[in-house]
């Protein structure tokens, strides 16, 4: 199942309709382990938080998740480009809901304290393919810094 997801993201293999699913949740972490990456630091904050955003975004288990950011972690090594990735959400998520997806994905980038340049240019390119406004971009920063500073320190 894994290879047929990695195969359809890499542009191996045509989508097939009993996966679509796990193509979504895939794209999503996916994109979120790209923002965490931006700036050459994958840490344990920045796991933890994509961890906790896809369980609660997919309502996934502990064990889910693990198989799910493994996948994730392979289809972004294995992929030049961020199209399979962003077609996935266009096609699958409303407008109001790719807000959503910036939104975690900001959560990411600022789990580690600091935003890095990369990171900006990131969430403001990600935004343009999965066409979310550059207005509806800035509330999804404020909100998850909202969110980040209820839950403390770096977003403990």
């Amino acid at each position: 199942m894994i290879e047929r997801m990695l195969g359809f993201l890499t542009g191996r293999t045509a989508p097939s309709l009993a996966t679509r699913t796990d193509e979504l949740e895939l794209a999503v972490a996916a994109l979120l382990i790209e923002a965490a990456r931006m700036d050459d630091q994958f840490n344990e904050a920045e796991r933890t938080t994509i961890e906790r955003l896809l369980a609660e975004r997919f309502d996934l288990s502990a064990d889910e998740v693990a198989s799910l950011m493994d996948a994730a972690e392979k289809a972004v090594a294995e992929s030049t480009q961020f199209f399979p990735f962003t077609q996935q959400i266009v096609k699958r998520i409303s407008p109001e809901d790719r807000a959503h997806i910036i939104e975690m994905m900001w959560e990411v980038a600022y789990a580690d304290g600091v935003l890095d340049p990369q990171e900006d240019a990131l969430l403001r390119r990600i935004a343009g393919l999965i066409h979310v406004p550059d207005q509806e971009r800035g509330l999804a920063r404020q909100r998850a810094l909202e969110k980040l500073k209820n839950r403390g320190p770096w977003g403990q």
